[in-house]
């Protein structure tokens, strides 16, 4: 037998010239453009096959006869038996005058060719989408029932099978396969195409929530799906069959799944939560078009669509086809395959291996340099505090990243050993000694950095105090809520509004403020502070808001307790499980690398839930760990160098330091 085959180098043509090989005697002619040569000695280590077996003939898909010369025509001519036109544009994305020149106009130019050289039979490669939005079962007999079929995609699917059946004077076959995926033995897959396009949402919920939780699920149409091996092996044995002239064949699952179960055979390989409640799509229907368009004139209503569908890799499009209408008929293709052992596997059979393969080499965050080192490599990062403890660490960990790392604190001491300690492990600080809590110093020193270095790409607001002292102990230390104001508010806003011109003016910069465990969970004792944080916190979102598209980002990191200099002076923290200060620098590193919005622990977040949905009870909580805990000695009015009386904790509230790591008592 002797094969002309287009589209030879496309993910089905590829495994389909290769099926055609192992029959025996067999030679494939396939067509490749002009200056493609470089790739077809790896087509025929892919095929296994010699260059008398596999024959490349140059051309062109959008010229007439395929822009086949005159003299590779007359050598063809009667020696195709069987003549396969696959190359087409299988993708919803793409611009409608690219698909009508390659899908239409290809297809003409393809019939062509394979009446000139006197082809036994033309094998037209279609798809589902020449049906439209068909609501209903649709037959392989029928055609002309075809409807909504405005989109691009499908208008060029449904024109190009109509060339064929008009125009084509060779005896023809229509085979139209439903979405392609990968092989159901090895996952391959070339592209993020149909169901793909919902796996990093699948994949987020993953990332984000336990496995045994419940979720919801999307609902709609029905959606079906084939692997690349069941469709090469059904097109390979249908088309050598008798009788199979000016028909069609539907390469489609003959069980089909809702969109709905689709999602949820996926969650189950990726061992994320099992959607057990599903909301129907199709209820969104009830809502007037004219509302839905009026939303969508909203500025805020795009913006917010569009970051979520490109956040989730989502085509545009793609919403539109969640309530897909159409079911396939298939007993003409079952009926030629009887006794072949031809079959589409179950979806639930090899979804796992579909998931593995695209997490390993199609996620697109495998493309995306998610290092430190690229992310700050050779960047401007600013760390105040960064002499000791949470910014000594963060600092280290910047530099190493090859970062120009500056410093900055108020003991010139403590900046030199800083340094001498960077220098000693291959690097350095640049350190400046200032307190960013008097205006004064802090304008001076943003003004040096700007001139130094031209601003900063990164800004981690990491310097602070922190006070444990309850407010009955504070009635005369108004000073106490002053001074941590002015360092951890007011000074965090020196230095970032001191900076913010500069990454405006470059659209670009990130700010990592570092905060605290207690804004979300209003820990007793530290008012002081956690006000100063809750202000910061505050200001950021404001911020955020502000600069979302101006290039410029923020973080807010609700940090736990960590184990530095800070928590020295209160005793009962010497057991307390806590993070320590590189732990807490790996966080740092996460927000400048994925820049999110918040980082939070896990017991943080409840805390936050906990206040906000059942407000009493979480009083009723921390006022029992405030009476549990005693004060410091510093807190109770003990002097410098006054022994501290011991304590002794019960074991109750032992028990309570141990469950709640990170929380401040």
């Amino acid at each position: 037998m002797r094969y002309f085959v287009t589209g030879a180098t496309g993910f089905i043509g590829k495994r389909l010239v290769k099926k055609l090989l192992e029959r025996k005697g067999s030679v494939v002619y396939f067509l490749v453009r002009q200056g493609s040569e470089s790739k077809l000695k790896a087509l025929r280590e892919f095929w296994g096959a010699s260059a008398a077996r596999v024959i490349a003939v140059t051309g062109d898909l959008t010229s007439k006869k395929l822009g086949v010369s005159a003299d590779a025509i007359k050598q063809l001519k009667g020696q195709v038996d069987h003549f396969y036109h696959l190359a087409a544009i299988y993708d919803l994305g793409a611009d409608a005058a690219s698909q009508i020149v390659v899908n239409v106009e290809g297809t003409r130019n393809t019939i062509e060719l394979a009446r000139a050289i006197d082809a036994g039979h033309f094998h037209h490669v279609s798809s589902i989408a020449a049906a439209g939005l068909y609501e209903g079962v649709f037959r392989e007999d029928m055609f002309n029932e075809a409807e909504n079929y405005e989109h691009p995609y499908f208008l060029t699917k449904h024109e190009s099978e109509k060339i064929v059946r008009t125009e084509c004077k060779v005896p023809w076959s229509v085979y139209r396969p439903a979405m392609v995926v990968g092989d159901s033995q090895t996952g391959e897959m070339d592209k993020i195409d149909g169901p793909y396009y919902f796996f990093k949402l699948i994949q987020r919920m993953r990332q984000l929530l336990p496995p045994w939780l419940p979720s919801i699920g999307l609902e709609g149409g029905r959606i079906n799906i084939v692997p690349v091996d069941f469709v090469v092996a059904a097109l390979n044995t249908i088309s050598h069959q008798k009788e199979i002239g000016n028909r069609c064949y539907h390469l489609v699952d003959p069980v089909g799944y809702r969109v709905g179960d689709v999602l949820d055979i996926f969650s189950k390989a990726a061992h994320a939560p099992k959607m057990n409640l599903f909301i129907n799509a199709a209820l969104l229907g009830f809502i007037p078009r004219s509302i839905t368009k009026g939303l969508m004139a909203l500025a805020p209503v795009r913006r917010v669509r569009a970051a979520i569908m490109k956040d989730l890799g989502l085509p545009e499009d793609m919403l539109t086809f969640v309530n897909y209408p159409t079911r396939f008929d298939c007993r003409e293709t079952l009926a030629a395959l009887k006794g072949t052992g031809v079959a589409c596997p179950n979806l639930r059979d090899y979804a796992w291996r579909l998931w593995d393969y695209w997490e390993r080499h199609l996620d697109p965050d495998l493309h995306i340099d998610r290092s430190l080192r690229g992310t700050v490599g050779g960047k401007v990062v600013l760390v105040t505090g960064g002499s000791s403890g949470i910014g000594l660490a963060a600092a280290h960990k910047l530099a190493e990243a090859g970062a120009i790392t500056l410093i900055c604190g108020r003991d010139q001491n403590k900046l030199d050993e800083a340094c001498a300690e960077a220098k000693a492990r291959g690097y350095r600080f640049i350190a400046y000694a200032v307190d960013i809590s008097e205006a004064e110093a802090c304008a001076s020193f943003v003004a040096q950095v700007s001139q130094d270095h031209g601003g900063v790409d990164f800004l981690v607001n990491n310097a602070g105090r922190s006070i444990r002292r309850a407010i009955e102990s504070s009635y005369d230390r108004f000073h106490d809520y002053e001074r941590t104001m002015q360092l951890n508010y007011f000074g965090s806003l020196r230095v970032t509004m001191g900076f913010l011109p500069g990454m405006v003016a470059k659209h670009h910069g990130h700010v990592v403020n570092i905060s605290s465990i207690g804004v979300l969970t209003n820990a007793p004792r530290f008012s002081a502070y956690v006000a100063s944080k809750a202000a910061l916190d505050a200001w950021t979102r404001c911020a955020s808001s502000e600069f979302a598209d101006q290039g410029v980002t923020f973080t807010t990191i609700n940090m736990p307790l960590v184990r530095t200099p800070m928590i020295a002076p209160t005793g009962l923290y010497n057991n307390v499980p806590t993070l320590s200060p590189e732990e807490a620098a790996d966080m740092i590193a996460q927000a400048c690398i994925f820049k999110p919005v918040r980082i939070a622990t896990r017991l943080g977040i409840t805390g936050q839930v906990l206040h906000a949905l059942l407000p009493r009870v979480a009083q009723i909580a921390m006022n029992t760990s405030f009476r549990m805990f005693p004060d410091s000695s510093a807190a109770k009015g003990a002097k410098p160098g006054d022994k501290p009386p011991k304590q002794q904790l019960s074991a109750e509230a032992v028990a309570m330091q141990q469950m709640m790591r990170g929380i401040h008592f």
